[in-house]
């Protein structure tokens, strides 16, 4: 790495102190002098350094890391998850930030180790409810810039500071931060070394080892060294790939077989792959003008990202290469590439109304040959599969990353992790980002390389892990559920919601529609209604039966003089419901509306 990397002239670059995050930021980054760098923060405290993850651990998405010490508290990655099957209505998963808001003015920024939507997905949430410094890489800034701005949130009182192999930022009076460049499946990646007072924490951010990377920026494995050798308290890393032996294969190779596959094929080509992957679309644009095709954009997120890159000069490519849709009945198949969003089959996304033929303006032609440029996310394999079907089925060629070499992983192989390890020797370890078992084989491969059973922590979301240089235990926690995002709110939505919804997905919905005249007495009998219940051919005569059964039920007893209290009542829906469970065998969800006659 080369001496201006890791230090910046103080001539170029003013250092300025960060002491209180409602302070307001100017656009100057606080970066830290060659002389500063020397400085290691005092040891003498004996104080713990707090680690608190908030997300991502035994899960995969929402990856979220608070530490804490004195009154200073960094976060590393705001980011979000998928929903899951279980979560009927849910849009999205983001961390719990209550601790976070509890402790507002210790907040001294925001680090970023890159921009996929599991590391930045929630700061538009985060960001409402608070302003501070977020740091990260040039690509990760602008992206994130674009976020805000998209959902509508106020970038005032919020600097977005851009940073590069080698910075190191002070970030109040405990903190020091420095990006270390990685490879990864998205440009401007960064594993950050964190200075504290008890000693230093290095988090691997996602990443690789590739020796062959398409910027030609490797990862920085000589300060990973440098950094091994001064010393290192604490290390945190990525577990997503820890199962697969050996080395992942370089980004190179998907280039490679981009360029047979453009080479061999006739008609068009559509190439569906995550819209933040800009060292893959920058591949896409290349075979494209290799083979004398022009390239069309479909998909939002991608379109919004590609400008981004484009504009960063991430992007190289002739000025005619790029064409709108509108522009597609201009030329021949043969000159025709795609590149859309929707590799993991998202319902309203690009490559899924194609498909299925709700796309505005492209749709599949008997010919076209379609590329899936990712991996499944683990549960998404159904919809992929569902979606792959229907293009077929439309006559296209399907090419995915089973039958061809056209998607490599971002994330490190053991062979990749055990390289890290060896340079860093930490002395405590904690495995991050992956599942329960992804950890625990993590914990295992660490174990192997020499680091001490009970210095390893796997940790749960909340948990508390108190560091000190000759010790460290988990001592407590903090709230972490997961907060679910049904529409446009934000909110704990309990078992009882998707209880609920899962009743109305599997046995649908009946409804009892009750008339009072003006003294409170039934104008006509009960009309009842159902969706999704029963079939068309037994509906009259269930819907008559439970209208009996409701008329009975209201006009018995003492709850003749009550008739509305008792139709709203917990008594006449069981009851209702108990009916319908011995004629029908089903559950479904029951709806009563009483109306008056005026």
């Amino acid at each position: 790495m080369k001496k201006d990397d890791k230090t910046l002239n103080n001539k170029q670059q003013k250092v300025k102190n960060n002491k209180n995050s409602k302070k307001k930021n100017s656009d100057s980054k606080e970066l830290v002098s060659k002389d500063q760098k020397k400085k290691k923060p005092s040891k003498k405290k004996v104080a713990p350094l707090r680690i608190i993850p908030l997300g991502g651990l035994c899960e995969i998405g929402k990856n979220m890391t608070c530490f804490e010490y004195g009154n200073d508290m960094i976060i590393v990655d705001v980011g979000m998850a998928f929903a899951e099957e279980n979560m009927p209505g849910v849009d999205a998963v983001i961390p719990d930030f209550n601790y976070v808001l509890e402790n507002r003015s210790k907040l001294r920024g925001i680090f970023l180790t890159h921009g996929h939507e599991d590391h930045i997905g929630s700061l538009p949430y985060f960001l409402s409810e608070l302003k501070c410094p977020i740091y990260g890489g040039k690509l990760t800034v602008e992206l994130v810039r674009h976020k805000l701005s998209d959902k509508g949130v106020s970038l005032a009182g919020i600097s977005l500071l851009a940073c590069k192999n080698g910075d190191l930022v002070k970030a109040g009076t405990n903190f020091y931060v420095e990006f270390i460049r990685v490879n990864h499946s998205i440009a401007d990646s960064y594993a950050l070394a964190i200075r504290t007072p008890v000693g230093m924490v290095i988090h691997s951010g996602d990443f690789k080892v590739d020796y062959t990377p398409i910027n030609g920026k490797t990862i920085n494995l000589q300060r990973f060294g440098e950094l091994g050798k001064e010393g290192v308290l604490l290390f945190m890393c990525e577990s997503t790939n820890v199962e697969i032996p050996g080395v992942s294969p370089s980004e190179m190779h998907v280039g490679e077989s981009f360029q047979r596959i453009f080479q061999e094929t006739k008609g068009r080509i559509i190439v569906a792959t995550f819209s933040s992957h800009v060292h893959r679309m920058q591949q896409i644009f290349t075979a494209a003008e290799m083979y004398g095709r022009h390239v069309c954009l479909s998909g939002r997120s991608m379109v919004n990202t590609f400008n981004v890159a484009n504009s960063l000069g991430y992007i190289s490519m002739k000025p005619d290469t790029l064409i709108d849709t509108s522009e597609l009945d201009r030329y021949d198949p043969d000159e025709i590439v795609i590149l859309t969003t929707g590799s993991q089959a998202e319902p309203m996304s690009a490559l899924s109304r194609i498909a299925f033929a709700s796309h505005k303006s492209i749709e599949i032609k008997e010919g076209d040959t379609v590329i899936l440029s990712a991996h499944p996310i683990p549960g998404n394999e159904k919809p992929i599969y569902r979606v792959i079907n229907e293009l077929f089925r439309r006559g296209a060629h399907v090419i995915y990353e089973s039958l061809a070499d056209v998607h490599v992983s971002g994330h490190a192989y053991r062979n990749e992790l055990k390289l890290l390890h060896s340079l860093i020797k930490p002395k405590y370890f904690v495995p991050v980002h992956g599942e329960y078992r992804m950890l625990y084989k993590h914990k295992e491969l660490a174990k192997s390389l020499g680091t001490e059973a009970e210095n390893i922590f796997i940790m749960n979301n909340g948990d508390v892990l108190e560091v000190r240089p000759d010790k460290a235990k988990i001592n407590g926690n903090v709230p972490a559920a997961a907060v679910l995002i049904d529409g446009s709110s934000a909110s704990d939505i309990g078992n009882r919601i998707f209880s609920d919804r899962r009743m109305l997905g599997e046995d649908g919905c009946i409804s009892i529609a009750i008339t009072l005249d003006r003294k409170a007495d039934l104008a006509c009998p009960p009309v009842v209604n159902s969706i999704g219940f029963v079939f068309e051919d037994e509906k009259e005569e269930i819907h008559r039966a439970c209208g009996s059964k409701a008329m009975s039920l209201l006009t018995s007893g003492k709850y003749k003089t009550d008739i509305e209290t008792y139709a709203y009542s917990r008594q006449f829906r069981e009851s209702i419901k108990s009916f319908l469970v011995e004629k029908t065998k089903k559950r479904p969800g029951i709806l009563v509306c009483v109306s008056r006659l005026v």
